[in-house]
């Protein structure tokens, strides 16, 4: 069973993974690019989905193992943190339909971050994390 702070570490370092992508693919898509192919940057978008969508997966586990550790009611919680879980593996099947592509495009990614799905997710991340302030 992990602590409070080690389970705290193992959450910030999801969250700190989908968003250092999310940053990426803002820069990425705004480069105009029309594929990840012969460049840096093509190269590692591919990087930045695959450690994205890892994270994602791993996200609904964390977040509930986080507010159970620091002594928040589980059942209060339990919408929310089912609600956390569904955003992340929706916006996990938005990064594997980007990552099958061929060649991932600037618009291809712009759409990602357009995603409702994607954001949705981000939002519920600045949520909690701002519950979970609380019990500091």
């Amino acid at each position: 069973m992990s602590t409070p702070e080690t389970a705290r570490a193992d959450f910030d370092a999801h969250c700190d993974i989908i968003e250092q992508a999310y940053e990426f693919f803002l820069a990425y898509a705004s480069q105009g690019l029309s594929s990840d192919q012969n460049s840096a940057t093509g190269r590692q978008v591919r990087e930045y989905l695959t450690r994205c969508d890892a994270a994602l997966n791993q996200l609904g586990t964390a977040s509930a193992a986080l507010v159970e550790r620091v002594g928040f009611d589980p059942e209060l919680y339990r919408g929310f943190l089912d609600v956390i879980a569904r955003d992340a593996r929706d916006a996990s099947a938005a990064m594997r339909v980007v990552l099958a592509q061929p060649a991932i495009s600037s618009q291809l990614v712009d759409n990602l971050n357009a995603s409702i799905h994607l954001r949705a997710l981000l939002t519920d991340l600045f949520l909690i994390d701002e519950a979970l302030k609380v019990k500091r």
